[in-house]
């Protein structure tokens, strides 16, 4: 042990956390660039269809649930609730204005009035919306069979 002007010498133990914080760092950024959003969690029953496309993943998104609350989101941030058929049919209008091509997703629950649907359909329409989907469940009628 070498002495040093009467003191011993010792070396600390000790823990480096340099690099711990460049892999935090690292770690955080890959989860923030991986973190999918899911644009509508409305909770619904959906119909089932005789034939089925794929609908793209950037589309708008209007839902319409059980007790007939209507949400409505452009595909790119969480849904809104909205009060009346004119609020949806203004919220697609500025949509259009920004992508006149903007695909829409109207997302209803099985037990919805056909009436309910209907308005939120015509509003689309007279938003001038050039593309509808309607979406339903994952199996055809023909798979329950």
């Amino acid at each position: 042990m070498a002495i040093i002007r009467g003191r011993d010498r010792r070396i600390g133990a000790g823990i480096f956390t340099a690099s711990m914080a460049d892999i935090v760092f690292l770690l955080i950024v890959f989860f923030v660039i991986t973190y999918n959003v899911e644009v509508d969690r409305t909770q619904v029953v959906l119909p089932k269809t005789m034939i089925r496309h794929n609908i793209p993943k950037e589309a708008a998104f209007v839902s319409i649930d059980k007790a007939g609350v209507v949400r409505v989101s452009s595909g790119k941030e969480m849904s809104l609730p909205v009060g009346s058929d004119e609020e949806v049919q203004s919220f697609a209008a500025n949509v259009v204005a920004a992508n006149p091509y903007k695909e829409f997703v109207i997302k209803a629950d099985k037990g919805v009035k056909y009436e309910a649907f209907d308005h939120v359909l015509d509003a689309l329409k007279q938003a001038k919306v050039r593309v509808i989907y309607l979406l339903s469940e994952q199996k055809t009628v023909n798979d329950t069979q």
